[in-house]
């Protein structure tokens, strides 16, 4: 394919800047800091898409992403894993793009590469989404929290202001409201709320508490690892929001946990990491990646079917209990 068509593509594909804009979003504006931070998370994810559009192969974006800076890098990955998985549900071309990216570098930000997948299926037609069976059996239901990120980033006043919830969600498991995809989904839904909020912690927090009592702790756990992950809170907010969260501290430690650990792994430590995790989870981002990785459940021992509580959720609430030992859990 020429360079041409590879560039047309990517005019095509890529959103526009107002839809990934803060502004354009009317997203609560904490401060101008914040507000520059997010706004940047956001400029980075669309050139890491657009990037994806118009590659030739995966290995070709590569250069690109490594030469973004570290604090930002795992959203460009995010964001080229989106492209790919676009471009795998489109009729025409290859369908194993994003298998092959996640070969690569991208290996390095799985976690975010998977929740780059899951903003693709809420771009695409159901009968184009990444299968389950072709994942990653611990680490598909990121999708799902990718997905929930996207519903509530641009359906916001669907996801959050009316606070909806489908009965149910075409995915093993998803057939019953109380299925475990939709509470992954919520786990997006509370990670896209520290955007929503603009990183002020109090309002976050308050916009959780507007969520049916059932919901929150998923919800608590997403926005954790947003803070962690994305950063943009003073070390007196993250207090608030750690204090603010009651009986849901230790899934907020949870959602901070794996934060680190996916910047550990990926080398992408900075001191916005540190702090969180000193705060939310009363450890350094090296020790939360190792509880998370100690914990995390042998492949061997994964034989989920889509019912019950899933290998995943497992671990997760292992994870909480670590860091807040006989602290809140589900």
């Amino acid at each position: 394919m020429g360079a041409g068509i590879r560039a047309a593509r990517r005019r095509v594909l890529t959103p526009g800047l107002p839809a990934t804009s803060l502004d354009g979003r009317g997203f609560h504006p904490k401060d101008a800091a914040a507000q520059e931070l997010l706004t940047e998370i956001g400029r980075t994810y669309r050139a890491g898409f657009g990037s994806a559009a118009g590659a030739r192969a995966p290995a070709d974006v590569e250069p690109d992403l490594e030469a973004v800076p570290t604090r930002y890098r795992g959203f460009a990955y995010e964001g080229a894993a989106m492209g790919f998985a676009v471009r795998d549900g489109l009729p025409l071309g290859r369908h194993d793009l994003l298998e092959e990216f996640l070969r690569g570098r991208a290996a390095d930000h799985a976690s975010m590469a998977w929740s780059g997948a899951g903003w693709a299926m809420a771009r695409l037609p159901r009968a184009r989404w990444v299968r389950p069976d072709r994942l990653d059996p611990l680490l598909r239901w990121h999708t799902l929290d990718g997905y929930g990120f996207h519903q509530a980033y641009f359906r916001t006043r669907r996801y959050v202001g009316d606070r909806a919830r489908a009965a149910r969600f075409p995915w093993p498991g998803g057939d019953s409201p109380d299925g475990y995809p939709h509470r992954a989904i919520d786990q997006g839904i509370g990670r896209a709320l520290w955007f929503v909020g603009g990183a002020d912690a109090w309002r976050v927090a308050a916009l959780i508490d507007t969520f049916p009592a059932h919901r929150r702790a998923d919800l608590y756990s997403g926005a954790g690892l947003a803070a962690t992950y994305a950063g943009g809170a003073s070390a007196d907010e993250l207090v608030r929001f750690r204090e603010g969260s009651g009986e849901h501290c230790g899934q907020v430690a949870l959602g901070s946990a794996f934060a680190a650990e996916a910047r550990v792994r990926a080398g992408l430590v900075g001191p916005e990491t540190e702090l969180a995790t000193e705060i939310l989870c009363a450890v350094s981002p090296a020790e939360a990646a190792r509880v998370t990785r100690t914990l995390r459940p042998n492949p061997a021992d994964i034989d989920d079917d889509g019912a019950g509580v899933p290998a995943y959720e497992t671990w997760r609430q292992r994870v909480a209990t670590a860091l807040v030992p006989g602290g809140a859990r589900r």
